[in-house]
């Protein structure tokens, strides 16, 4: 099984921060948030040869500053969006995966309970994910990516999830098996054959800027079942420079 950590865009919102640094690296909480994400990896039992970065913008600085990593490169980052940046690494995929987005910051045994789930999909889903959203005024709750839970299983997956009925907010780490895997590949193929050529795939997005949710959500209208692990707080994205000065306050709060 391989970790894979998903990098390649700027993080434009976070303006003069990733004018030199691919985002992932900027410091929160004193430290890259990659070392963070490296840590709660570790956790889940990841040395650092299971980890494959997909990489785009600044890929040549993150190269250098972590020669130990394999990379595949997107290179047309500018253009698709999170999913398409995933299956760039495609070979490393079948075997069952952890993927992790590149600019949030998290507890380290969220990776190891995800390590221990005995579903084939199950994705992180932080329960407390409102008390973030208080004073965040440049990314609102309307851009969180929702989900709506039966127990442990997932019954939807939208940013169009009206807060008050939300489970949570998938954080955007999510373990498959390799049955999970395959299942993932297939309905990604299958949906690239149906929607590419198409102007919309889903939520007035095309199938070239989709979001990892996205194919997520198709698979699920399609009879997949997605689980869920739960963290309590111990989570937070960093998209906006508002996000990084509210970083330090978040954390000290258990968020």
């Amino acid at each position: 099984m391989k970790a894979v950590i998903i990098g390649a865009g700027r993080g434009s919102r976070l303006r003069h921060l990733t004018e030199e640094l691919p985002k992932t690296l900027v410091p929160i909480l004193g430290r890259p948030m990659l070392d963070s994400i490296l840590d709660a990896l570790a956790a889940g039992g990841f040395k650092r040869s299971d980890v494959v970065f997909v990489c785009g913008y600044k890929a040549e600085v993150i190269r250098a500053a972590y020669p130990d990593l394999t990379y595949v490169e997107n290179r047309d980052w500018e253009q698709n969006n999170i999913l398409l940046s995933l299956l760039c690494a495609r070979e490393h995929l079948e075997g069952g995966f952890v993927s992790t987005y590149a600019d949030i910051v998290y507890r380290p045994g969220i990776v190891a309970d995800l390590v221990r789930s005995p579903h084939d999909i199950a994705l992180a889903c932080d329960t407390d994910w409102r008390r973030r959203y208080v004073n965040r005024s440049q990314h609102p709750e309307t851009d969180a990516e929702k989900l709506r839970a039966d127990g442990d299983r997932v019954v939807e997956i939208s940013r169009r999830i009206p807060s008050e009925a939300a489970t949570g907010e998938f954080i955007g780490v999510m373990k498959l098996s390799a049955r999970g895997a395959a299942r993932l590949l297939a309905a990604f193929d299958a949906a690239r054959a149906a929607f590419a050529e198409r102007p919309e795939f889903r939520e007035g997005r095309s199938f070239r800027r989709a979001y990892l949710i996205d194919l997520l959500a198709h698979m699920l209208e399609s009879g997949a079942d997605l689980h869920k692990i739960d963290t309590h707080g111990g989570y937070m994205e960093i998209d906006t420079l508002e996000d990084a000065s509210l970083a330090d306050a978040w954390w000290r709060g258990g968020d």
